[in-house]
This record gives C-alpha cells, structure tokens and sequence, in this order.
C-alpha cells in the first residue's frame, strides 16, 4: 500500500486537495476533532501520515512513506537523501534577512563583522553567509526569531517570510532574501526506482494536475 507522508501546518490543507485531484481522499484529516495521525484512503489503496513539516523528508529517507509533499526551506537546510521531484507550486514564501527597521543596515554586507544572526535555519544561514565571505555568528533559535534583534541578542535574522505581517507587527523590515520556498513533492528513493506500489503512476497523475489544474 503506498504511504504518503502530510505536513501539518499552512501546506496541509493544499496537499491534500492535490491528493483528492487524483483520486486519493485523506480530507479525514481536516475533520473537525479528527486526532488520528494516520488515516487510510477509502479506496484502500493508500494511507497518509500527519506529520510536522520537518519530519517529512525524514519518513521518506527512511522508507516509511513513498512520497511526501514539504517545503523547499525544509530540503534546503536538512539536505535529505529522497528524490526531488515536482515543485507543486503552492505554500510560497521566502527565506529572508531582517532586521529591526530603525537600523542602519539595508544589506546583509552591511552587517558588522562577527554580528550575531539568530535563525532556526542555520545550516541555510551559515551557508549564505559563507558565500558572502562575511564572518558572523549564527545563533540557533526555534521559537519567534524576531525577538533576536528586539532584545538586542542579534543585529538581524534569517527567517521564512510570507506575508511579512509578522516582521511589521515587531518593527522588522526584510533586507535581503535568500530564496524562494514552494511545497515540493518528493519520493523514497528506492521505491522510486523500483516503482513501488505503482508509484509512478500517481507522479504522472500529479504532474497532469500540476499542469492541468481543474
């Protein structure tokens, strides 16, 4: 039976509409009161994990789940073994540099040397701040980053940004971005290759929806 890993969050409610296009109904998961974090197709031909969007590409590496939708952040800062394969087009953003508006710096080259930069994406942090060749501390954060450059702890963050409500709401402004964040639709490698559970014909299913969308 094939596996899909689900994200919980902002791409859930999109992934699973792509799911339905196709012919593969995990709505269950939107119920009202619904708990459970695994649900089977009513066709019985597949069945979904509820997952954080971090962890997907994590039940995909390891075999658990055949095919998963993430965001492209999530690929970019954890560099997972699984197979890239449709940029699905929804979930946009962007991961950006910020900092407090009433700064000095309007540029990440304007940022003082050995400055602090707090994010939770810190391998995406470290690696931009490499290819810059500008030296600066990257302070690890997991809950609200903005408050980094509020308190004084850090001149700027590295941060996904949709709206920017967020960053305007504590006085941030956006000053560089790195890049841009879609979902992506990925696969276990092996049962990639393999074409396990017939795995290749719901891609192409997803990819005449992707392309013709109803």
């Amino acid at each position: 039976m094939l596996t899909v890993a689900l994200p919980k969050g902002a791409l859930l409610k999109d992934s699973i509409r792509l799911f339905k296009a196709i012919g593969l109904d995990f709505s269950a998961f939107l119920e009202s009161g619904n708990r459970q974090l695994q649900i089977t197709d009513p066709t019985g031909t597949a069945k979904a994990l509820l997952v954080r969007n971090g962890d997907v590409p994590v039940y995909v590496e390891y075999g658990q789940a055949q095919l998963g939708i993430v965001g492209y952040d999530v690929l970019k800062e954890k560099a997972p073994n699984v197979a890239h394969l449709i940029d699905l087009g929804f979930g946009g953003c962007r991961m950006s540099v910020a900092v407090k508006a009433e700064s000095p710096y309007r540029s990440s080259l304007e940022l003082p040397l050995h400055g602090r930069v707090a994010s939770k994406f810190v391998h995406c942090a470290r690696e931009y701040f490499e290819n810059l060749d500008l030296p600066v501390e990257i302070v690890p954060l997991y809950g609200s980053v903005e408050l980094g450059p509020i308190t004084g702890m850090s001149e700027a963050i590295i941060d996904l940004v949709a709206t920017g409500n967020t960053l305007r709401e504590n006085g941030l402004i956006e000053i560089d971005v790195l890049f841009h964040s879609t979902a992506r639709l990925i696969a276990h490698p092996l049962s990639y290759r393999l074409d396990s559970d017939n795995i290749s014909q719901h891609i192409q299913n997803i990819r005449h929806q992707i392309a013709s969308p109803v």
